[in-house]
């Protein structure tokens, strides 16, 4: 931009400098200023707890925020096999891709609440089965809406059943971070940890199936106080986007499953199964 003189030296500048200064004084005056400026510090408020719209929540949306995203994972000689889980706000999805970079098995969510069905859910579970997939379905829990055993019904009317062909894996719930809202719901840990039994007891007695469990280690501590009594029946799925799974929740020596990244290609959520794919099938089998 042109200074335009005004005959008296130095003038341009001072007016500059005077602009700048007030800019700044208003910054930090108004609320919110900063946040609208950007600073990377301020921007998770931005997308706190209860900003989100329903419906939106998929697995692992709160793990960067409460955990942060490390590493990759690090070679290990132990067999694993990968997959990738999937929500309503990623659309279709070119299972094709996906299979010929070695992705074998996949969840895809089916319901939330009891207010919300994926619109998507149809070309996602039918095809990642159609690619040759092992595939199953996920509920994204919300405790403070209505019952477990309510919302379990809804999540296997919604489609997160499941059938013994070798191709179908259990539902799983995945509860972690309320991301409408106060993180363990508005519930104290015994409160919620009858909230899960009582959701993974109407799967049970809907499906014949033992519900696998999403979640992270910090909210299970913090949200069921470190219950310990789900590990003998239910399989983990555990979340931690770093180079190893680290400690896992109270009751479980080991997982089942591992959701590393948010970060993966084609897709960003990718995951492994601790086994070789005749492991998979197992579960699936039941």
């Amino acid at each position: 931009m042109p200074v335009h003189r005004s005959g008296t030296t130095g003038r341009p500048f001072a007016t500059a400098a005077g602009a700048l200064l007030a800019t700044l004084a208003l910054l930090l005056t108004v609320p919110g200023a900063a946040s609208a400026a950007g600073t990377p510090r301020d921007r998770p408020a931005a997308t706190a707890a209860g900003t989100s719209a329903r419906g939106s929540a998929h697995m692992g949306m709160g793990v960067v925020a409460h955990d942060g995203q490390g590493g990759r994972p690090r070679g290990d000689r132990a067999v694993q096999t990968e997959g990738v889980d999937v929500a309503g706000y990623q659309g279709n999805v070119d299972w094709a891709s996906l299979w010929s970079t070695g992705v074998r098995w996949a969840y895809a969510k089916a319901t939330e609440g009891d207010y919300y069905k994926n619109p998507s859910f149809a070309q996602q579970y039918n095809g990642s089965y159609n690619a040759g997939m092992i595939r199953g379905a996920y509920h994204f829990g919300t405790p403070n809406d209505s019952s477990g055993a309510g919302q379990a019904n809804y999540f296997v009317d919604g489609g997160g059943g499941w059938s013994r062909d070798g191709r179908t894996l259990p539902g799983v719930l995945d509860i972690e971070w309320n991301p409408y809202g106060e993180a363990c719901y508005g519930k104290s840990p015994s409160q919620m940890v009858a909230w899960i039994r009582d959701f993974l007891t109407t799967y049970k007695s809907r499906t014949g199936r033992d519900a696998v469990i999403y979640t992270a280690t910090s909210w299970w501590a913090d949200c069921t106080g470190d219950y310990a009594g789900f590990g003998a029946t239910n399989p983990l799925w555990i979340a931690r986007y770093n180079t190893t799974v680290g400690e896992l929740p109270a009751g479980w020596g080991v997982q089942t499953m591992w959701q590393y990244t948010s970060t993966g290609p084609i897709v960003g959520d990718h995951d492994r199964f601790n086994g070789a794919l005749d492991r998979v099938q197992a579960l699936a089998y039941g």
